[in-house]
């Protein structure tokens, strides 16, 4: 018998997601360990563990930065997994591949077998990444479906914040078991994720482009009807799914070129963007990266790793608010707000790094050339709240809503390979800053904040321009905004006029049919602009 509650269907699938925040702290709290550093040691030989420099710095970005590289080939071709297989066959082949690659990265006997196991863990995460949205997306309800997708970036956080805290338990061991026993428990969530897929439905959308009328409509009433098969949300979602499923069968069948088109180039440059953004925010210098800069701000050993997990304790907490009210708050406004926030943050770091602190030698901090900048005194405790301070931007922001908003913006036919796409240039660009930043903070030291400063400022004005509203509209509500006659041409509604409309979706959620009820909500919620207005424009113009 499958699980139709939404929020368990959410809860077992962002495991996917989960698995991506393992990966992440399993290198941040171990690439500053003396067991790491000597085992995978590249530098002079040393005379005791504490004079280890461990991998050169672009051999780590290259470490690191090898499971986004997988992910961006998995991202790509999970469109093509899940619209042949369904979603759900994609994420359980996901969970597979992540063992075998935990099995191989746990069992490193060098850099290169250790790449290699990182690489088939990013095909997972790959997979995961795109497509857990898709899945969650095509299954939850208008009003819920922010709340449900962003749960993805909270697992993420929680799956960062349990693997730091393993390692950091882990690192008092004496040899290679200190690295090697965390990076097999990495396989854990895998098997659950997997057993536990066993028992959901499969996305009644995708079952809907396959011709299996009959299951589409027993996953809606069970996911949305709570068994009845009349129930008027049931019955209004099925004919919109059926409607658009006949319109698309008119259209050739879905390829990547047809993103391109003119009239989806528009929205697809949105869904890279949204991904390409949310890693310039300079969130990955402080995930993988972040005991380089605290030892950059004098704290070593056990307060090193401590004071580091504090911001993943930051992370899952301020995560929670947007899985509550995004879908009140808005794509829009939340996006905004976070730029704002971690552009601040990331100019003042670089101004006290610039104004109070100093180069520290080749050998960087604490035999860290990574930690090339040093600042101490109350300037440095500063650079410690602005990095706090930052992670709270993000997390309630750019953190979730980067993988809730691309898989609202495609039709059913392309979405798969659409998100996909979006979710390959996360990756690509995970890939190039995981690469990018360990010789940037040898070669240009705190400049580098003043990068992401500029990034933050860029996809502010970026955002502002060009990014519509999706909060509270149905995935083919959607369509029409972006179809809008009364917008420009393959634009449609132009995206600081685009609106809320979460209490229209919880009418009908709840059953309510009474049009004229329901177009006073959306009379209310488009700033008095209904589409009976619309329709009356379009007649004047014609």
């Amino acid at each position: 018998m499958a699980i139709g509650n939404v929020y368990v269907i959410a809860a077992i699938a962002i495991v996917g997601g989960g698995l991506f925040g393992f990966d992440i702290s399993s290198m941040s709290a171990i690439i500053g360990t003396p067991q790491y550093k000597c085992y995978f040691n590249q530098g002079p030989t040393p005379a005791s563990m504490d004079e280890c420099t461990g991998p050169r710095s672009d051999v780590q970005g290259g470490i690191t930065a090898s499971m986004a590289g997988g992910s961006w080939l998995a991202a790509l071709v999970s469109g093509f997994l899940s619209d042949i297989l369904g979603r759900k066959k994609a994420i359980m082949i996901g969970a597979v591949i992540w063992v075998i690659g935990s099995i191989i990265v746990c069992a490193s006997q060098g850099i290169a077998m250790l790449i290699v196991g990182r690489i088939i863990n990013g095909f997972c995460v790959g997979i995961c990444s795109a497509q857990v949205p898709v899945y969650i997306s095509e299954l939850a309800p208008p009003s819920k479906r922010g709340r449900l997708v962003g749960a993805q970036q909270w697992a993420i956080t929680w799956g960062i914040m349990i693997m730091f805290y393993i390692s950091y338990g882990c690192s008092f061991i004496k040899g290679t078991a200190s690295f090697r026993l965390p990076w097999g428990l990495q396989m854990i969530p895998a098997i659950l994720l997997f057993i536990g897929m066993c028992f959901l439905p499969e996305s009644p959308r995708w079952l809907a482009r396959k011709d299996r009328w009959e299951d589409c409509h027993a996953v809606l009433t069970l996911v949305h009807g709570k068994g009845d098969p009349n129930s008027p949300f049931v019955v209004r979602e099925f004919q919109e799914i059926k409607d658009m499923c006949e319109f698309e069968r008119r259209n050739a069948d879905a390829t990547f070129i047809e993103l391109l088109k003119p009239n989806m180039i528009f929205r697809t440059h949105i869904g890279v963007f949204t991904q390409i953004w949310s890693q310039l925010t300079g969130m990955n210098v402080m995930m993988y990266y972040i005991t380089y800069v605290f030892a950059m701000a004098g704290l070593s050993g056990n307060n090193l790793l401590v004071s580091s997990s504090i911001q993943y304790v930051i992370n899952v907490l301020l995560t929670v608010p947007a899985l509550l009210y995004v879908d009140r708050w808005g794509r829009r406004p939340t996006l905004l707000l976070g730029a704002t926030g971690m552009m601040t943050w990331m100019f003042a770091n670089a101004g006290l790094l610039s104004s109070y602190g100093h180069y520290a030698g080749p050998n960087g901090v604490n035999n860290t050339p990574e930690a090339s900048w040093s600042i101490s005194g109350p300037p440095s405790k500063a650079v410690i709240a602005c990095t706090y301070l930052f992670v709270a931007s993000y997390a309630p922001t750019w953190g979730p809503v980067s993988w809730i908003y691309p898989p609202e913006l495609f039709p059913l036919r392309v979405r798969g390979k659409a998100v996909a796409l979006s979710t390959s240039a996360n990756w690509a660009f995970n890939f190039a800053l995981g690469y990018f930043v360990p010789p940037s903070f040898v070669n240009i030291q705190w400049k580098t904040y003043i990068i992401f400063g500029v990034f933050n400022l860029s996809m502010f004005i970026h955002v502002f321009f060009a990014f519509p509203e999706t909060a509270g509209k149905t995935l083919e509500e959607v369509e029409d905004m972006f179809t809008d006659p009364l917008g420009p041409k393959y634009i449609g509604t132009l995206p600081w006029k685009t609106r809320i409309v979460t209490k229209k979706a919880l009418l009908l959620e709840h059953g309510e049919t009474d049009p004229e009820k329901l177009a006073q909500i959306e009379h209310y919620e488009n700033g008095g602009r209904s589409d009976s207005d619309a329709a009356e424009e379009v007649a004047t113009k014609t």
